[in-house]
């Protein structure tokens, strides 16, 4: 990125991204964020990921520095040098998700998703899903809290978290992860390739409701769940040389 570019600055609500944004704004000429080449956000990886929501279908590139408590999709927070940082930074594009859930009631819903989308149980009844990829019954019935499809890029996310696999960004796949899975009880999910057509049926779903959640879009009591890559979308983050996503999630399998 060119030395010329606009810059917005964003931050979240913490005390320290907000002082963080008023001491940048300060240092540096910027505009409002809908009139910036770039912006810089300024929080954790919840500030990320509504920043890239925000902007989603304008391909705006995202600079994040962390001023939160995570901060694995942001680089390291420095006052100096910002605009021979946001020169050098290296661009790494990612897809999001699209999920549409139809519910109980019959109304369609959509949403697209970073990390992954997910679906839970709602009540201390576990969920019963039957899974179908490309339209092929693979898994005729999951007992389980619940069942994830994450991307590359959120696969050190919630997905990790319930063991499912970290999968280096550029891999041309998505990651099916149970939620606490009862029956089959040894199956620990599946690869599947980034083109695929998730489909997810709630068996029983007016006695077992279940809420199917896009990064942080919710809905609940839903009766059937699809889940691809759009493709259309490109999402942009910016960061600086050896400290790209590639690298963290590298750093991610062999750190304690």
């Amino acid at each position: 990125m060119s030395r010329d570019k606009t810059i917005a600055f964003v931050a979240s609500e913490h005390p320290e991204a907000q002082g963080a944004a008023e001491r940048l704004r300060a240092r540096y000429p910027s505009v409002p964020a809908g009139e910036a080449d770039v912006v810089v956000a300024l929080g954790g990886d919840g500030l990320m990921l509504q920043t890239l929501h925000l902007f989603m279908g304008v391909e705006k590139p995202i600079y994040g520095m962390n001023r939160g408590s995570v901060g694995f999709l942001m680089n390291d927070y420095r006052e100096d040098g910002l605009l021979e940082r946001l020169a050098a930074a290296q661009r790494a594009v990612v897809h999001p998700l699209l999920m549409t859930a139809l519910d109980t009631q019959g109304r369609t819903h959509t949403a697209r998703a970073i990390n992954e989308v997910s679906m839970l149980r709602q009540t201390h009844q576990a969920a019963k899903l039957t899974i179908a990829v490309d339209g092929k019954v693979r898994m005729a019935e999951l007992i389980a809290d619940g069942l994830l499809v994450a991307t590359p890029a959120g696969s050190t996310a919630y997905n990790f978290s319930t063991g499912g696999p970290i999968l280096p960004l550029n891999a041309p796949l998505l990651a099916l992860t149970p939620i606490s899975a009862f029956r089959p009880r040894r199956w620990r999910g599946a690869l599947l390739p980034d083109h695929a057509r998730v489909t997810i049926e709630v068996k029983e779903a007016e006695l077992r409701p279940v809420a199917a959640v896009a990064d942080h879009t919710e809905f609940r009591r839903v009766a059937r769940v699809e889940a691809s890559l759009d493709r259309t979308v490109d999402l942009v983050m910016l960061h600086d040389p050896g400290h790209g996503l590639d690298e963290r999630i590298l750093r991610e399998q062999f750190g304690p």
